[in-house]
């Protein structure tokens, strides 16, 4: 299970590089791609340019996959235990700004994601050694 776990957080961090990585070329009667830093529904009316929303996504998508990667880590043993909350919430958090700032409806089940793994941590308090407490 911590296995599971442990790939499932490094998988959840990882998807948001597709927010920097290359966007793949349209096609015709394609779905429009969801991970786009240059248009966020919040900074735009602040007038905030796409510039400035690129460097605020890219800063929050770093803290995101490193927030993640080290939750994994600490999950497989490899980083200390007690690293795993701290890392759950702050990638969560950057998560969760990232996904809202630059919202696309595809992008929710990333929102409850989030939201999930932050119940589990901050509130049930689980970790993937000791299961929820008793």
């Amino acid at each position: 299970m911590t296995w599971l776990v442990a790939l499932f957080l490094l998988a959840h961090g990882l998807i948001h590089a597709s927010y920097v990585s290359p966007r793949p070329p349209a096609t015709t009667g394609g779905p429009a791609w969801p991970f786009e830093l240059t248009r966020s529904w919040i900074l735009s009316p602040l007038g905030l340019d796409g510039d400035t929303g690129r460097i605020v996504g890219i800063v929050l998508v770093a803290i995101t996959v490193v927030g993640f990667g080290l939750a994994a880590l600490a999950a497989f043993g490899i980083a200390e235990q007690t690293m795993f909350v701290p890392a759950v919430v702050a990638g969560s958090v950057a998560s969760l700004a990232l996904l809202v700032l630059f919202f696309h409806p595809w992008l929710v089940i990333g929102i409850g994601i989030d939201l999930v793994l932050l119940w589990a941590v901050a509130v049930a308090r689980w970790t993937p050694s000791g299961g929820f407490p008793g």
